[in-house]
Parts: C-alpha cells; sequence; structure tokens
C-alpha cells in the first residue's frame, strides 16, 4: 500500500478542487495513484474537470517565428522569471527557433546545429549561457509546421518582446487563397488555440486512450442512476459529443466571434476567399506546461544565502 503523503493530497486536491478528506480516500483506494484518484473523484461526482492541464511551474520563454508556409515554436525553461527578462536569454531563445525554422523538429538535432558566430552548438550555448547567467536551463521542446500551399501562422501571449512570452501557438491552413487574408484568419485561430486549449483538430486526431478515459468515467456516471445498458449506451454517447466540442478545435465555439463553431469560421473564411481552407494542425506551447516547480521558503534561501 502506498503511503498517501499530505503532499499528494494536495496535489489531487490541487488537480480536482475535491476536499482534502475526498482526495485521501480517493487515494487510499486507489493505492496512490494520482491519475486514478481523479477518475474515482469525478464517478462520485465529486471533481468537475473534464480534462486537466499540467500545472504551469517552470519559468523561460516560449518563441513562435513564422515565415510564410511554414513556422516553428520552442520553449527553453530556466530557474526563475529573471531571466526571461534577460536580452541574451532572449536572443538565444529566439535564435534557437529561428534555427528551428531551417533544420526542423528533432531535438536532438537541433542542440547540435552551430549557434550563429559562436564556434559553438546550440546545446554548447546553451551551457556557455548558464555558466554565465548562473541559472540551470534546459531546451525543453520544440515543435515545427509547414504546408505545401498556404500559411503557417502564429500567435504568442503575454508577449515579453516581439514572438517571445509565455504561451506560443502556430496554426497550420492549406489553401491557395489570398495569403495576407489566411495569414490574418490563422492568427485569429491561433488566439483561440490559445484561450481554449484543444487537445486536437478533430475526433480522428483525438488519442485513444484518453478517449477511453473519458468512455470509461462517463459509463459509470451513468451506471449511477440506476439506468439500463442500452440507456447508458445512449447516455455516454451523447456525453461524449459534449467532450468533442470541448476538445477537439473544429468543434469549439470560435471564441472571436461567440458564435460559430471553428469549421463554420473556416467555412464562411474560405468563401471569402474564393479558396477551400483545410486546418490541417496547430502547436501550442505553454510554458512550464506539466513541469512540476519546488515550493521553498523564499525568505529561509535568503537568510541561509547570507550566512555563507
Amino acid at each position: 500500500m502506498a503511503e498517501i503523503t499530505a503532499a499528494l493530497v494536495k496535489e489531487l486536491r490541487d488537480k480536482t478542487g475535491a476536499g482534502m478528506m475526498d482526495c485521501k480516500k480517493a487515494l487510499t483506494e486507489n493505492d496512490g495513484d494520482v491519475e486514478a484518484a481523479v477518475d474515482w473523484l469525478r464517478k462520485k461526482g465529486l471533481a468537475a474537470a473534464a480534462k486537466k492541464a499540467g500545472r504551469t511551474a517552470a519559468e523561460g520563454l516560449v518563441a513562435v517565428v513564422t515565415e510564410g508556409n511554414r513556422g516553428a515554436v520552442v520553449e527553453v525553461n530556466a530557474e526563475t522569471d529573471f531571466v526571461g527578462r534577460n536580452e541574451t536569454f532572449q536572443e538565444f531563445v529566439a535564435t534557437v527557433a529561428r534555427l528551428a525554422l531551417e533544420h526542423g523538429d528533432n531535438i536532438e538535432t537541433l542542440s547540435a546545429t552551430a549557434y550563429p558566430n559562436s564556434g559553438r552548438s546550440v546545446a554548447e550555448e546553451l551551457t556557455q549561457l548558464i555558466a554565465t547567467i548562473g541559472e540551470n536551463m534546459s531546451l525543453r521542446r520544440v515543435q515545427a509546421l509547414s504546408v505545401d500551399k498556404g500559411v503557417v501562422a502564429g500567435y504568442v501571449h503575454n508577449q515579453t518582446v516581439e514572438g517571445l512570452g509565455k504561451i506560443g501557438v502556430l496554426v497550420a491552413l492549406e489553401s491557395e487563397g489570398d495569403a495576407g487574408k489566411l495569414n490574418a484568419f490563422g492568427r485569429q485561430i491561433a488566439m483561440h488555440v490559445a484561450a481554449a486549449n484543444p487537445v486536437a483538430v478533430d475526433r480522428d486526431g483525438v488519442d485513444a486512450s484518453l478517449l477511453d478515459r473519458e468512455r470509461e468515467v462517463l459509463a459509470d456516471q451513468a451506471r449511477a442512476s440506476g439506468k439500463s445498458e442500452e440507456i447508458i449506451d445512449k447516455m455516454v454517447e451523447g456525453r461524449l459529443r459534449k467532450f468533442y466540442e470541448e476538445v477537439c478545435l473544429l468543434e469549439q465555439l470560435f471564441v472571436i466571434d461567440g458564435e460559430n463553431k471553428v469549421s463554420k469560421a473556416v467555412e464562411l473564411t474560405a468563401k471569402d476567399i474564393g479558396s477551400p481552407i483545410k486546418l490541417k494542425d496547430f502547436a501550442r506551447f505553454q510554458l512550464g506546461e506539466g513541469i512540476e516547480k519546488e515550493e521553498g521558503d523564499f525568505a529561509s534561501e535568503v537568510a541561509a544565502a547570507a550566512k555563507s
């Protein structure tokens, strides 16, 4: 039996908003497995979240760069938010994004790529930056998108400087329509993605394990009503439609107009430019997403540093 620590209970409470005793019971029932405990709470009606995002705990910057029909987004982490305001660090992150645009999003290949005007690789330049600034840093992730015909549009939320901030989004639109209008529309879609945080473009893109987990939770919730299995199946399918509307980009309500689904907005824009549009893909990086950061006593750290 796993030890149910106060930290584990707090983690589950932060994820679900459920009460402390309910969280402790959920963890006890599921041998300390946090994800299983989340589902247990939902089945009991004690947690409302249909999906959860990772806690944004790490610092650093996300960079977005686009050029016509291609774009790249990168995340570089540091220990404190002060580093995100350091011009040398900002230049490094922006440069790595430009290199990703040219060399692709294989992180090992990118790390080994020559860093401009330094005689060092990207990885070696990062090591040099760590030594200079005095904080641990990492090139965490990178993604590049491209289309044969059309545009890749970008958006950065909470910009520190141009192209650098806390949330970076790319949207790939395939079309032979006017590039200027496409890019403007793509930026609107990117703003929507930043706000709505979809997990896939459409139903086909939803991860099977996520769908199976949701189906199981919904089925257990429906069984609690005492209905027959036939009725339960219909209830689950109905609730899954709502789930798809929450997580699939094309089925979400477009935040820009608040009236149409994103799929309808794509259709209307295609009519406006006189050419079909396919929303091919998107990428969304939120700084520190899914990284747990140790919480320390800042006053004690300063006192300890002063004594040493």
